[in-house]
């Protein structure tokens, strides 16, 4: 269980603050049933998430640490794309890594994106919409977590990454 003020990343909607732990008081739900106040971190808004403690459909989990994040970095020249080969299924791969908030597959996808992004360049394509959202959404997710642990602006996070490392970015 996470305790309240805790960081932690909740599935696509990324990094959130447990603003409280507790049964909702809401009709149709069992006051036995305790829920997760979740603050996204980083949007603009009074939006909150209520999620089931127990909750099995979308992933919950802390953030990285310093260590974590630093090591991740170091391996970021030696971790692989997704290789996606079934095009019917790109699309539902991409949601499955943004969904499972696994920063090494978010890298996969980010790497995968920029390749593909590349073989289109040189066929004198523009990257596809679904890429594009995509790479933004896994941009934004490995960025917001690794900016915690780092004690960095979001918008740093990106050059920080490149200044140690090879990753391109596919603006």
């Amino acid at each position: 269980m996470f305790d309240v003020g805790e960081f932690v990343v909740f599935g696509s909607d990324g990094v959130c603050r447990v603003e409280s732990v507790g049964s909702l008081e809401m009709e149709g739900i069992s006051k036995e049933k305790l829920f997760y106040t979740l603050v996204p971190v980083g949007q603009s808004g009074n939006g909150k998430i209520f999620a089931p403690v127990d909750g099995k459909k979308v992933t919950i989990r802390r953030i990285v640490n310093k260590e974590e994040a630093d090591r991740l970095i170091d391996e970021i020249n030696d971790i692989g794309k997704l290789n996606i080969t079934d095009e019917k299924k790109r699309e539902e791969r991409y949601k499955e890594v943004i969904h499972n908030c696994d920063l090494r597959e978010v890298v996969q996808l980010i790497k995968e994106i920029h390749a593909r992004k590349e073989m289109r360049d040189a066929i004198g394509k523009k990257m596809t919409a679904m890429d594009e959202r995509y790479y933004i959404i896994a941009e934004n997710c490995l960025y917001s977590e690794l900016s915690f642990p780092l004690k960095m602006e979001k918008s740093e996070i990106k050059d920080y990454i490149c200044s140690k490392c090879e990753i391109v970015a596919v603006s």
